[in-house]
């Protein structure tokens, strides 16, 4: 019998998951996750969980979520995350409790179909070329039978077509109360359900526009809630920049003017007025995005304003922006489209003075460049005080939790970001048994990650690797450079399919890669986490630097001097331990559940050379580690022992293993 009382006991070996549900594991570590969990809720307390690989930290947050009683809204990390959570693991827990509670899934209104934004694409009659005909035809029968009208369900049209601008909405050009299809919005029905329901599940993207902007307008759905559960914590910080930033782009001023000209059509005399200040404007963002050119992709606005031209182009724009506002003021009360585009262009115009005029010590101006448009940004400094004023007017519990969110053991980085003040801490390992699972091997004789040839001698000492492994194998790199050169590498040596990010959408290379069974694939940032290759498919993942972020981000610098003028060593107290939880987050993709074996190759010397290596090795899983080859050869080189199975022989080079 289970104590009732006892939430931890629900998930033991005596409790109803081991019951009801196949391959229910019992782990001591998802228990006392699940204590602490629901203690936290309980009494309204704030809470860091880090839960290694393996620890089953859904379940742990579910289930005292669904018993508390209380209103809980779960984040997740990626819209991903949050379909598997909602239709996978949700359902599942419920089904096990009994619980008898309403549960909803909210989105980015960029998620749903816009039945207003659809009707005018079709009526326009916009020439489409006939693969963009096609999936307009697809996404109208679509539109006919969905319940949600959640872009996710509709897999034949891909999440980057150009048509998907098109259908849905923004904050700016919805229509509200005042739309002619209101009462069937998905945006409102999922709302609606929001607003009704016990368990909400969101992602950050989503519950920051809502805290710090109120951007989505979700005001009224998210401040009910008791209690706040953060998945995949460790986002937050960098998120929580852009959502606490004031930004303005050539996208949305593009956007502004296309629809402030669509809008002009059934309004007399509309037209005659609006086209040459519309005209202007686009002219003048491509004139600022010309300007630019020359430039790098990122950097700080003084270095900006110091290039000839630009302070001319950019006060243009200004003007221009306020011309066009001007005209759409005289024109607002003719219909509720202008008057959308009117607050739009004044709310841009306003945000685009607050960039250029903006001088606040508080603030770090920067601009970015794509290939086509630009954004500039005014990004506060320090986000512990936003972030700590947000979470206050809740008054409700919050608990983040992650696999990475310590440095050797203490939370204090991740606090220091958030603002969390005394915090009630936990800190779980992974039950993976890394000593049996995995080898960590540190080539010997690679040069300084600043050397020319770099690149060239990280491959040549992976290559030995991928032959004892027969491929099945993620090579890691901390910049798109270094990852195109890799691949020029290794094309003609390697007899295993290649996979190398950018070449497909990432979704299709992780099947392609899984389905060839000994495949070799690439990848930089986004390969780094939230991708799950379990069992022999990936059997070695091969990083070629420490991940210090970028050091011309001009965000990163400010904070940096920031810190060293409040008498904080800005290397040690800030980018050691960011690069140490993204390092965290790369190796974690080798041992994914308790079947798996692998070798995690780390490149880059400095981790026995400088004294700083010691705390990324302390921060990994423990797992013996070695500079020998042959110990890799000898990993994979299976062995039948006393039962017939194979197993590997593994020694250990090192005098200690990883602590």
């Amino acid at each position: 019998m289970t104590d009732p009382d006892d939430i931890g006991a629900l998930l033991g070996a005596e409790g109803p998951f081991a019951r009801e549900l196949p391959n229910f594991a019992p782990r001591p570590a998802q228990q006392e996750m699940a204590r602490a969990v629901q203690h936290a809720i309980a009494e309204c307390e704030t809470l860091i969980a880090e839960a290694g690989t393996g620890t089953g930290k859904t379940y742990a947050y579910l289930v005292p979520a669904m018993l508390s009683g209380q209103r809980v809204i779960i984040s997740t990390g990626t819209k991903a995350l949050q379909d598997q959570l909602f239709f996978r693991d949700l359902p599942k827990v419920r089904s096990v409790l009994g619980a008898r509670l309403k549960t909803a899934l909210l989105k980015g209104r960029a998620n749903y179909l816009c039945l207003y934004r659809l009707d005018q694409t079709v009526r326009e009659g916009a020439s489409f070329d006939r693969h963009q005909a096609g999936q307009l035809a697809a996404i109208r029968a679509w539109s006919a039978r969905t319940r949600r009208g959640d872009r996710m369900e509709l897999a034949e049209v891909p999440e980057d077509s150009p048509l998907w601008l098109r259908v849905t909405s923004t904050p700016e050009n919805c229509l509200g109360v005042e739309c002619p299809f209101y009462d069937d919005c998905h945006v409102v029905k999922a709302r609606r359900e929001a607003q009704e329901a016990d368990l909400v599940v969101v992602n950050h993207h989503l519950l920051f526009a809502d805290l710090a902007l109120k951007q989505e307008g979700f005001g009224e759905i998210l401040p009910g809630a008791q209690a706040f559960i953060l998945d995949e914590a460790h986002q937050i910080p960098e998120l929580a920049g852009q959502f606490f930033s004031q930004s303005i782009s050539a996208r949305q001023l593009t956007e502004l003017a296309q629809d402030a000209l669509a809008e002009c059509n059934g309004v007399t005399g509309a037209i005659g007025l609006m086209l040459e200040p519309i005209e202007a404007l686009q002219d003048a963002v491509r004139k600022l995005r010309l300007a630019l050119d020359p430039l790098p992709t990122r950097g700080a606005f003084h270095e900006l304003l110091q290039r000839e031209g630009v302070p001319t182009s950019l006060r243009d724009l200004g003007e221009l922006l306020s011309a066009l506002t001007d005209v759409l003021a005289s024109q607002a009360e003719r219909s509720r489209g202008l008057m959308n585009v009117h607050e739009r262009a004044a709310s841009l115009m306003e945000r685009l003075d607050r960039i250029i005029e903006g001088h606040s010590e508080h603030d770090v101006r920067w601009y970015e460049l794509f290939p086509r448009g630009f954004s500039l940004h005014a990004t506060p400094l320090d986000l512990a005080a936003p972030l700590r004023a947000m979470r206050e007017r809740t008054f409700a519990a919050w608990i983040h939790t992650s696999a990475t969110l310590s440095v050797a053991g203490r939370f204090d980085h991740f606090a220091r970001q958030l603002g969390l003040d005394d915090p009630q801490t936990l800190s779980l390992e992974s039950p993976f048994d890394y000593a049996r699972q995995a080898l960590c091997y540190i080539p010997d004789g690679l040069p300084d990650p600043a050397a020319r040839d770099y690149t060239e001698r990280v491959i040549d000492a992976a290559l030995p690797v991928l032959q004892a492994s027969s491929g099945r194998a993620f090579l890691l790199f901390t910049s798109h450079r270094a990852l195109r050169r890799a691949a020029e590498l290794l094309a003609d040596r390697v007899p295993w399919p290649l996979f190398v990010q950018g070449s497909a959408p990432r979704h299709q290379l992780l099947e392609e890669f899984r389905a060839s069974g000994h495949g070799v694939l690439l990848g930089a940032a986004s390969f780094w986490e939230g991708v799950d290759v379990a069992g022999e498919a990936l059997s070695v993942v091969v990083i070629d630097k420490l991940p210090f972020a970028a050091p011309d981000d001009p965000v990163l610098q400010a904070r940096l001097e920031a810190l060293e003028q409040s008498g904080i060593n800005p290397f040690m107290g800030w980018q050691v331990p960011a690069a140490v939880i993204a390092l965290k987050q790369g190796a974690g993709r080798l041992i994914r559940d308790v079947h798996d074996r692998g070798v995690l190759v780390l490149c880059d010397p400095r981790l026995m050379t400088k004294g700083y290596g010691k705390l990324f090795l302390k921060s990994l899983p423990s797992m013996p580690r070695t500079h020998e080859l042959s110990q890799v050869q000898a990993f994979f080189a299976p062995i039948a022992n006393e039962s017939g199975e194979p197993r590997a022989v593994m020694h250990d080079s090192f005098s200690d293993t990883a602590p």
